[in-house]
């Protein structure tokens, strides 16, 4: 029998429901482990900093709603405080007094490196005192592991004690990643870069890409690839504007533009995102006057816009393209067994 340890059980009968708070309904979920993962070059930091910036402020999330203002921590072992990380802060209108950058540890008299390896207890204990964290950043999560971050067993061990800092603070963790190069079309999760339990760990998994609509133009996606808690579909269209800090001329910096609301699983959206631009533009032009002309006297079935589609010989992804240029509305209709969804025209959108 082992000495100086107990095993302790927690009856069932001693606790109570209790549903997920969310920061962000069905984004972010205070308390747990998120991971935002993408390609380069689709804004990852940028739109993290975006999701910070409404929170110092408590302002309005993309879809209306407000949130609950709070204090943030970011950690980022790749860009710096002052010319990077603060400006783009800035330029999403932060409330800087709420804004807090992990910085060196003072050991032994010595300042050293914050090693997000072994240092999680200090960042706990300063936390604590700070009060209302409501998120932690840490860029690039892959740096939180000491192991090899291909071996499942070393990154579920080296994520556990990030993971009870956001469980204890009832902050959002989100930890930004990457994609492997050359996975287009794959699922998801499996192209996080490193070992699949930091996707498996995720309680919810958000992901970036960009796409081209038919004028050539980028535009960027991010949705939702996986969530334990709600809904694990569908996403927000967005630009990145670089822009020159009001009170600081010299300082140029970049912020997120949000645009329209889409639907679809995220394999499917990040397919067609990774899709090389279709050579023939004649056709999806084509496509674009075919949903005007089926939209333009009210919303439409989902489903009899698909039939209708393969009728005229659009594919798929001909049509999913055209809603993306139109920036075509998904709206929900009905209850229960009745409940239909169907697509709209913006108000804005003329024949």
């Amino acid at each position: 029998m082992s000495k100086g340890s107990t095993l302790n059980l927690i009856c069932a009968t001693d606790l109570e429901p209790e549903p997920i708070r969310w920061i962000w309904k069905d984004w972010l979920a205070l308390g747990k482990f998120h991971l935002l993962a993408g390609a380069a070059g689709t804004g990852k930091t940028t739109l993290a900093l975006s999701l910070a910036a409404t929170i110092t402020l408590g302002s309005q999330w993309p879809d209306g709603t407000y949130c609950e203002p709070g204090n943030i921590l970011i950690w980022s072992g790749e860009d710096d405080p002052q010319d990077t990380l603060l400006p783009r802060l800035l330029a999403h209108g932060a409330d800087r007094q709420h804004i807090y950058f992990v910085s060196d540890v003072l050991e032994h008299n010595k300042p050293r490196a914050f090693d997000p390896c072994k240092d999680m207890q200090k960042l706990y204990e300063k936390a604590v005192n700070i009060k209302d964290v409501r998120l932690i950043i840490i860029d690039p999560i892959v740096h939180v592991i000491a192991g090899d971050s291909h071996k499942n067993g070393e990154v579920r061990r080296d994520l556990q004690p990030l993971i009870e800092l956001g469980d204890k603070l009832k902050a959002v963790v989100l930890g930004i990643s990457h994609f492997n190069k050359n996975t287009a079309g794959q699922d998801p999760l499996e192209r996080v870069t490193g070992s699949i339990a930091f996707g498996a760990l995720a309680r919810i998994v958000l992901a970036t890409a960009k796409i081209t609509d038919a004028a050539a133009e980028p535009k960027r996606l991010l949705v939702r690839a996986k969530s334990n808690n709600g809904p694990d579909s569908g996403g927000y269209h967005y630009q990145i504007e670089q822009i020159t800090l009001d009170n600081y001329p010299d300082v140029l910096s970049s912020k997120i533009i949000w645009g329209s609301q889409v639907e679809g699983n995220a394999r499917e959206l990040l397919l067609d995102a990774n899709e090389e631009p279709l050579s023939d533009h004649s056709t999806l032009s084509e496509a674009i006057y075919f949903l005007k002309v089926l939209l333009k006297e009210g919303p439409v079935s989902r489903k009899e816009v698909s039939e209708k589609a393969r009728e005229a010989g659009f594919k798929d992804i001909t049509l999913r393209r055209a809603k993306a240029v139109l920036d075509v509305e998904a709206v929900h209709e009905g209850y229960g067994k009745g409940s239909v969804w169907k697509w709209a025209l913006p108000s804005k959108t003329l024949i």
